[in-house]
């Protein structure tokens, strides 16, 4: 039974840092159709300049007010790395082909990974404790940290706050509507690289949310710490049907929830082969995913 309730446990927090990721790719795909896949990677960078803030921050402050301060200078910075990723990367490429785009997002993410190797020498960097969150509790009878009770609640609150925001807001229903038909948004006078930034800024602080809940579970960080869940995440969103926010939260907590069993299975070695097995099926049995909606390109 405590078995059974630690991988429960594992499986929601993973899925709930997933979801986090998951929606970023989905919010970009739902506006720009584009698979940015820099985003795995601006997760990473997140967690790097935690670990490199909260040491500078700690040579003048107090250990609390480090982390405290570091943590809201790593959110802001992580917004300005999506921004800029998105105004040097992506906007001088709007009317290219869409092959043209998806290379330079992959280019992106090579040079966050490279630049990342150039700065910790490739060693791997620890993430620091962050306050309440690193404490242990016990669950019955099942150690665990904070973290791992706090992450469900915190993205269910987060998820709220998304969607209050895209069908309450002027900016949400902007976003819908480019979302809905990129060409007449533009001609009914929406400013859609206005749009396109803030999708990006939403999807970067949501990134730099997960990599604090994430890298507080697994504070091991090496440049490449983006690529996996960053993958996971891609697939969560396609499971869940890209482009769909609710999707991409129900795929991820199943991703979570299934990498978690697998692992304390005797077939572990074997979870990163099920999630892309996984991803496989669906887009063979059904490639909108479970939320997805089906649709008709224009000749």
């Amino acid at each position: 039974m405590q078995f059974a309730l630690s991988i429960f446990l594992s499986g929601i927090s993973l899925g709930g840092q997933y979801a986090l990721i998951a929606i970023g790719y989905t919010l970009v795909y739902g506006i720009l159709r584009l698979i940015n896949f820099a985003h795995g990677d601006v997760f990473m960078v997140a967690g790097l300049l935690m670990v490199y803030l909260s040491a500078f921050l700690g040579s003048f402050l107090s250990p609390g007010a480090a982390i405290g301060v570091g943590l809201i200078l790593v959110l802001a910075l992580t917004v300005a790395l999506g921004f800029a990723i998105e105004r040097a990367a992506y906007k001088p490429l709007r009317s290219a082909p869409r092959m043209s785009v998806m290379i330079s997002a992959i280019g992106v993410s090579y040079l966050l990974q490279n630049f990342a190797t150039y700065i910790t020498g490739g060693l791997p960097q620890t993430y620091p404790a962050l306050p309440l969150l690193s404490n242990n509790v016990i669950i019955g009878g099942v150690s665990t940290k904070v973290v791992t009770v706090v992450t469900p609640f915190l993205v269910a609150v987060l998820v709220i706050a998304l969607t209050q925001l895209i069908n309450h807001t002027k900016v949400g229903m902007a976003m819908r509507a480019v979302a809905k038909d990129f060409e007449t948004s533009q001609l009914m006078g929406i400013k859609i690289n206005n749009v396109i930034s803030m999708t990006f800024v939403i999807g970067s602080a949501l990134a730099a949310v997960g990599s604090m809940l994430y890298f507080t579970n697994y504070p091991s960080i090496v440049p490449l710490s983006g690529s996996l869940p960053g993958l996971r995440a891609f697939v969560a969103a396609v499971f869940g049907g890209i482009g769909s926010i609710p999707g991409a939260v129900v795929g991820a907590f199943i991703v979570g929830m299934s990498e978690s069993i697998i692992k304390g299975s005797p077939f572990s070695i074997f979870s990163d082969a099920f999630t892309f097995a996984l991803l496989i099926v669906i887009l063979v049995v059904k490639p909108t995913g479970l939320f997805g909606e089906k649709v008709t390109d224009k000749v």
